[in-house]
């Protein structure tokens, strides 16, 4: 199934001085019946089944499901410092082709996104890009070193408009230090990002701890790592009356114990990545690094756990995690790979198979889970509904075919997907920014 364009573009094109005016018919607003959409200047104008506006572009979209705009709260898009393995140019048409129009960029570059300087270079390089909109997340500590608090004040004032922090890939281990981060943001509405991860736990950790490690004779990785870091972090946000998000869970006593925060009424929210819903710790007995990530793929039982935490909204959201890495990083022995996966060009195909396939969310809970609740936690305004009047960021999903992942074929600079090969549902037909294709046919439009 294709979305054809049906008349041939105005004199407003996107990258000239205004958006088109477009009528999208037959598509299937978050998988309900049959309608028509009208986009103007840049915003949605009108659903129903007559909806319609002279002169306008068209597409014709049936058998579509019609989402918002996907939101991903996690990625790595490496610049400044790691252009080798992505660019914000790379990774933003990498997003747009998996459905993306925003995505929160972490802040383990080189240098660090820890101060107002480096959040709003890479806020200026997403604007210059123009495929989605992407959003610095501010390190905790200076140099994610963990050792005393970075220019937080400084980030959320700046142009950037930064809300969410994060040391991702480093855990702010000091009780002390998360506390006052925590104190920090609660005056400006910002929320803590965690890694949670004990590294005394997890020293030279490699797979998760259990049967296949044990097997593999690889140093495991506990649960309790993750665990720990959640419930105290979870205490110490209600301690303080301030917001806490906890990155990548994939355990299931971390949904447990999430659940219970959540029964407080406390202010923590929780994602979780695409690979950690459908991926188990059997794959690492390959020893292909393709399979190596932090934090590591768990058993079967965790993936339910997970699933099920999702569905019943414990879970408030999927991010991608995309860790992009350079082909010498990553085709090498176990031990020494780099830690991590792409993610974005595959993630609505991987939450369509273990998700809606399997009955635990239907199109408008996708949606609320990768649109609407992450464009809420990350207080990212304009993303996250596909409504009258809201701005047009939206994505055409076909979730008719079946095809194999071919990372040859990803936008993305870096190849280290674990779906390589994997027969997964869906495609990504069209991606708008606000009014302004991204994605036409599967293929970008500018």
């Amino acid at each position: 199934m294709t979305a054809r364009r049906t008349t041939a573009p105005g004199t407003t094109a996107p990258g000239t001085t205004a958006p088109e005016t477009w009528v999208i018919s037959g598509a299937r607003p978050s998988g309900g019946e049959p309608a028509a959409m009208v986009i103007s200047g840049g915003s949605i104008i009108e659903i129903g089944p007559g909806a319609d506006a002279a002169g306008a572009s068209r597409l014709d979209a049936d058998g579509l499901i019609l989402l918002p705009g996907l939101v991903d709260l996690h990625a790595h898009l490496r610049e400044p410092g790691r252009e080798d393995a992505e660019t914000i140019e790379s990774g933003t048409a990498a997003a747009a082709l998996g459905g993306f129009t925003a995505v929160h960029a972490m802040a383990n570059t080189d240098p660090v996104a820890d101060t107002a300087g480096v959040v709003e270079q890479i806020w200026r390089l997403g604007r210059q890009a123009g495929r989605c909109d992407v959003q610095p997340v501010g390190a905790v500590t200076v140099g994610l070193a963990g050792s005393r608090l970075a220019e937080l004040g400084a980030m959320a004032d700046s142009a950037a408009r930064v809300r969410v922090f994060s040391d991702d890939g480093r855990c702010v281990s000091d009780a002390v230090l998360m506390r006052r981060a925590l104190e920090y943001v609660k005056a400006f509405g910002g929320v803590i990002a965690q890694h949670a991860q004990e590294p005394r736990l997890t020293d030279g950790a490699q797979v998760n701890e259990g049967a296949v490690s044990g097997r593999l004779g690889l140093t495991g990785w506990p649960a309790v790592a993750e665990e720990a870091i959640v419930a105290r972090d979870c205490l110490l946000a209600a301690h303080v009356g301030s917001a806490l998000h906890v990155c990548h869970v994939s355990t299931a006593g971390s949904v447990e114990i999430i659940r219970w925060a959540k029964s407080k009424g406390w202010q923590v929210t929780a994602e979780v990545t695409p690979h950690h819903l459908l991926l188990t710790d059997e794959l690492a007995e390959s020893y292909d690094p393709a399979y190596k990530v932090n934090p590591p793929l768990r058993t079967a039982d965790d993936v339910a756990a997970l699933r099920a935490g999702l569905a019943d909204g414990t879970i408030d959201c999927v991010a991608t995690d995309h860790a992009p890495h350079p082909l010498e990083d990553k085709e090498t022995e176990w031990a020494v790979a780099a830690f991590g996966m792409t993610g974005l060009e595959t993630a609505l195909r991987v939450v369509h198979e273990a998700m809606v396939e399997t009955g635990l969310l239907d199109w408008a809970g996708l949606a609320d889970r990768m649109s609407a609740r992450p464009a809420a936690i990350g207080r990212l305004a304009g993303h996250g509904s596909a409504l009258p009047g809201a701005p047009a960021n939206l994505v055409l999903y076909d979730p008719s075919p079946r095809e194999l992942v071919d990372p040859s074929g990803h936008a993305s600079k870096s190849r280290n997907t674990p779906f390589a090969g994997m027969e997964l549902p869906g495609r990504v037909v069209a991606t708008f920014l606000r009014g302004s294709p991204t994605v036409l046919d599967g293929k970008l439009a500018r």
